[in-house]
C-alpha cells in the first residue's frame, strides 16, 4: 500500500524556522541565528526588518557563491535536533552542516530498528554530516558510511561522538559512492537497509562526477543486488533537482513489487514557529515491509 504524507519538520530546541519569505529564510540552530537566501520562499515575510536583522549572520550571495556577514557567531556551536548533537559551522555554500528537514526519516529510521528484533546492516550513500547514520546506530544497526568528502566523514564521526555513538562502530568510508557500489556488488555484500540522499549535481573522490539525471536509475539498479533476503527499509531523498515525490516513489515500486510492504512518499517540510507557514526543503520515499 503507498501513501502520500508530508514529512514535517518541527521547532524544537535545536532548530526552528522562525519566519521565511522574499526568498529569504530566518532560522535558529541552536542559539544561533542565521539569516539565508531560499528560493522556495515566494510570499511575504510576517516579521518585520527588525527581527530579521537581529541575526547573528547573513548570507550574501555573489558570482563567485557568497560570504557570510558575521555579527557574534562562534566558529563551531552545537544544536541537537531529533536527539542528535551537530556542530555546525558556517560554509562558503550557505551551508551549516546539518540539514533538519530530514528530521522526520532520522526518527522513523531510529524506531524501525528498534523493534526490528534481529541484527540490522544499514548502508548509508552520500552521507554528509550523519544524521541518518547516527540515527540508524542510536537504533542499533551496524551502519556503513559512504561519501566522498573526507571533511564531511571528519564532521560525521565528531557529530557521533557528541551524540554519544561510538565511532568506531560505524564503518566511515571517504569515497565515491558509484565505485563503492560496483565493489560492493562484486563481493557479494547484502544490506538490510539502504539509505540514498543524493545530490542533483557534484564531484566525488579523483574528480569523479555525479549528475542525477544519469547516474541515479543505473545506482538503483545496483542497489538491488546489496539488499538481503528480508530488507527492512530503503530511503530514496532528493533536493534542488526538479523531481516530484510521485517520481521518486516510482523508483521505489520494485520494493513492494518483490517483497510487499508500503512506501510513503511526499515532500519534506519545514514548520514555520508559529505554525501557519511550511517551507518546501525537498522530497522523500521510503518503503519498509
Amino acid at each position: 500500500m503507498d501513501k502520500k504524507i508530508d514529512f514535517i519538520t518541527k521547532p524544537d530546541e535545536g532548530y526552528a524556522l522562525i519566519d521565511s519569505g522574499e526568498g529569504e529564510k530566518l532560522e535558529r540552530f541552536g542559539e544561533v541565528v542565521l539569516r539565508r537566501p531560499d528560493p522556495q520562499s515566494l510570499w511575504s515575510k510576517k516579521l518585520g526588518i527588525e527581527e530579521w536583522e537581529k541575526a547573528n549572520a547573513y548570507f550574501v550571495t555573489s558570482k563567485n557563491g557568497g560570504t557570510w556577514d558575521k555579527k557574534e557567531v562562534p566558529e563551531k556551536w552545537q544544536a541537537k535536533i531529533s536527539d542528535i548533537i551537530f556542530e555546525l559551522s558556517l560554509s562558503t555554500f550557505k551551508h551549516v552542516g546539518v540539514f533538519p528537514e530530514q528530521s522526520p526519516n532520522w526518527t522513523w529510521v531510529r524506531d524501525l530498528i528498534q523493534k526490528a528484533g534481529k541484527p540490522i546492516k544499514v548502508l548509508n550513500l552520500f552521507g554528509y554530516t550523519g544524521g541518518a547514520t547516527i540515527a540508524c546506530s542510536q537504533g542499533g544497526a551496524n551502519v556503513t558510511h559512504i561519501d566522498s568528502s573526507k571533511t564531511a566523514i571528519t564532521s560525521a564521526r565528531k557529530n557521533a561522538e557528541l551524540s554519544g555513538v561510538s565511532s568506531n562502530e560505524i564503518h566511515w568510508i571517504p569515497e565515491d559512492v558509484k565505485k563503492f557500489i560496483d565493489r560492493a556488488v562484486r563481493r557479494g555484500d547484502a544490506y538490510d537497509g539502504i539509505i540514498m540522499d543524493p545530490p542533483a549535481f557534484g564531484h566525488g573522490v579523483k574528480n569523479g562526477l555525479w549528475k542525477i539525471e544519469e547516474d541515479l536509475l543505473p545506482l538503483i539498479e545496483k542497489t538491488k543486488k546489496l539488499l538481503s533476503k528480508e530488507p527492512l527499509f530503503f530511503i530514496l531523498n532528493g533536493y534542488a533537482s526538479g523531481y516530484s515525490p510521485a517520481a521518486y516513489k516510482q523508483n521505489l515500486d520494485w520494493l513492494t513489487e518483490k517483497y510487499g510492504g508500503e512506501i510513503e512518499y511526499g515532500e519534506l517540510l519545514i514548520e514555520e514557529s508559529d505554525g501557519n507557514r511550511f517551507l518546501p526543503a525537498g522530497i522523500s520515499a521510503r518503503w519498509k515491509i
